[in-house]
């Protein structure tokens, strides 16, 4: 959709732009998940930025949300619902709801669904239709409180996942996030194996890097 001012952009324009999302930018890039394509064509993704966004809610790129916070692209959101694999029983936990999108599809495929969001200033604005139990904690926490989870999704770019996440899925649990090393972002998934997780980077993806999961620093001589 060609930017244009949010008040001249027509619901028929959203609904057209929803459809070139899913004909020109997902399908051709592998999303093929029904359940996925449904949500993402009918979720209305302009309601979840800022005003003056709007006209540009559905290009592939990431969005400003303020404050060093941005909004995945599209793809980027739908690839990780496609390899997270959300089933009907799974208790699953979102980190980084920003304001709300991707809880929107992921809340009707799980059992439940806890969202971690420090930002009130994002959460406050999040149209949240009744999609998860929205929690007001630190990022790299996690939420140990609602723990165990089946599944977790951290949207955006991790540099270093604390321990503690291990302890916060459950036997076979699997997390799904984007990654950063060198500056290069990628999307990974991961097992719980024991007491650790194992992650295995997929491919390279633009993600918006998420500050507080950097990897602490250390002097080096």
């Amino acid at each position: 959709m060609a930017t244009a001012p949010a008040d001249t952009v027509t619901p028929q324009d959203f609904a057209r732009a929803r459809r070139a999302m899913i004909d020109s930018q997902l399908r051709p890039s592998g999303i093929t998940a029904d359940w996925l394509l449904d949500a993402m064509g009918t979720a209305p993704r302009e309601d979840y930025v800022a005003a003056d966004l709007r006209s540009v809610a559905y290009m592939d790129r990431s969005l400003p949300l303020g404050e060093g916070r941005a909004m995945s692209s599209p793809f980027a959101q739908a690839r990780l619902l496609q390899e997270a694999r959300p089933r009907d029983a799974d208790r699953a936990l979102l980190i980084a709801g920003g304001t709300g999108y991707l809880a929107a599809l992921l809340g009707p495929r799980v059992a439940t669904l806890d969202v971690v969001e420090p930002d009130a200033r994002l959460s406050g604005a999040c149209p949240h239709n009744g999609r998860g139990n929205w929690h007001n904690a630190a990022l790299e926490k996690g939420l140990p409180d609602g723990a165990p989870y089946d599944l977790i999704v951290i949207d955006g770019a991790v540099e270093a996942l604390p321990t503690d996440f291990a302890n916060q899925l459950g036997d076979n649990g699997r997390i799904v996030m984007g990654t950063v090393t060198r500056g290069v972002t990628r999307i990974a998934i991961g097992r719980k194996s024991g007491d650790a997780i194992a992650v295995q980077p997929l491919a390279e993806m633009g993600f918006p890097i998420l500050s507080a999961f950097a990897k602490p620093k250390s002097w080096s001589f």
